[in-house]
């Protein structure tokens, strides 16, 4: 058979959390099934690291699809082209995009649909792209894959999706995210926070990812105990970040806030493995990658109470309502003053961990592919 799939988001350095299941479950699906062959339709230059077996043929489809018209023309216009020419047999898609225009078999990986929920969030035209585009390529595909329970049950909801229809394929986590030494941990405090604790926000700066929030809660916990515990946020801006910027402005302890940018995987492991918590708490997530990321590097986590989250982090985290400052604050107290807590909350995410693992998201997704195949 002849698989064709949308690897627009493998671009090397750049890798977020779709991109990240694009890369893991790909690696492992094209390497396990020797006898299919793979086309991997890229919108710009790739780099040689994304094609990762023999029977992968790498293709470049132009124009780089930075914008919702240039969405609409890749996936309208181009991507049947090359279907067409090629004669593929599968079109997957792990970002949720597919094409309108063509009568080969698709398969979507659509991860959420907070935009769905919370458009105000988003650029508006990216938004109207979304919730005008997103509920025809449901029902377009063949099936549908997601990333939790929750996201199932929110497609069935809203776009009125068969549940037959709809495979949950959890997210795994890297390897490279293990608990470091405390030689390591100490020198990576001494680069970030002259030597101090730190609680730790990993993630993109986005409004739903309540940085406002979680910066108001810090200010809160500092001004409620005598700590030197700081704050380090870790990712890159994406849009709407004005308020970020005027919440941190206005905050009394600023001065103990670090922003670092977008990390790479070898630096963001050593500053997860060294912080005291994650602090991660967003108003929606169709599952929530940093929380298992923080459970492998063996720290606590604290993080919402909301849409997928306590499916992922079941009994091994301290939730709090993103929507309430005041229960964010708490459970950072709670954190700098338990060590006990700490201790049991580490172990409990080191068993809540063992239900995730990008072998068993791709041999999921794999079983998905299968079933579009045949029928």
């Amino acid at each position: 058979m002849i698989i064709a799939v949308n690897t627009r988001l493998l671009q090397k350095g750049k890798l977020e959390g779709i991109g990240w299941f694009t890369r893991e479950t790909l690696s492992r699906i094209t390497r396990n099934h020797p006898e299919h062959q793979f086309l991997f339709l890229f919108d710009r230059p790739y780099d040689e690291e994304f094609v990762f077996s023999d029977n992968v043929t790498p293709l470049v489809i132009a124009p780089p699809t930075r914008h919702p018209l240039l969405w609409y023309l890749w996936f309208e216009i181009m991507v049947p082209r090359v279907l067409r020419k090629y004669k593929a047999d599968l079109f997957l898609s792990p970002d949720g995009y597919l094409s309108l225009s063509t009568k080969v078999k698709q398969l979507a990986v659509i991860h959420d649909i907070n935009f769905a929920h919370r458009p105000k969030d988003l650029p508006w035209l990216t938004a109207h792209y979304y919730n005008h585009f997103f509920p025809k390529f449901a029902k377009k595909a063949k099936r549908l894959a997601t990333v939790s329970y929750y996201s199932k049950e929110d497609l069935i909801r809203t776009y009125k999706i068969h549940p037959d229809d709809i495979d949950v394929v959890y997210n795994g986590v890297n390897t490279l995210y293990t608990p470091t030494t405390s030689e390591e941990q100490e020198a990576t405090r001494q680069k970030y926070t002259d030597g101090k604790q730190y609680f730790l926000y990993i993630g993109s700066l986005h409004p739903r990812k309540n940085i406002c929030g979680l910066l108001r809660a810090f200010d809160a916990f500092r001004t409620s105990m005598e700590t030197d515990i700081k704050l380090v946020i870790t990712g890159g801006e994406m849009f709407k970040t004005e308020e970020i910027s005027k919440t941190y402005e206005g905050m009394r302890f600023k001065e103990d806030v670090v922003f670092t940018g977008r990390l790479p995987i070898e630096e963001l492991h050593q500053v997860l493995g060294a912080a005291l918590a994650l602090t991660f708490v967003p108003y929606f997530e169709g599952f929530g990658i940093p929380v298992i990321e923080g459970m492998s590097a063996g720290i606590p986590v604290i993080c919402s109470n909301t849409t997928s989250l306590p499916e992922v982090g079941g009994n091994a985290v301290l939730y709090a309502d993103p929507f309430v400052v005041s229960q964010i604050k708490d459970a950072m107290v709670q954190i700098a003053s338990d060590e006990t807590l700490r201790e049991e909350l580490i172990q409990k995410g080191k068993k809540q961990l063992q239900q995730f693992s990008w072998d068993k998201t791709a041999d999921h997704l794999w079983g998905s592919i299968q079933i579009c195949l045949n029928t």
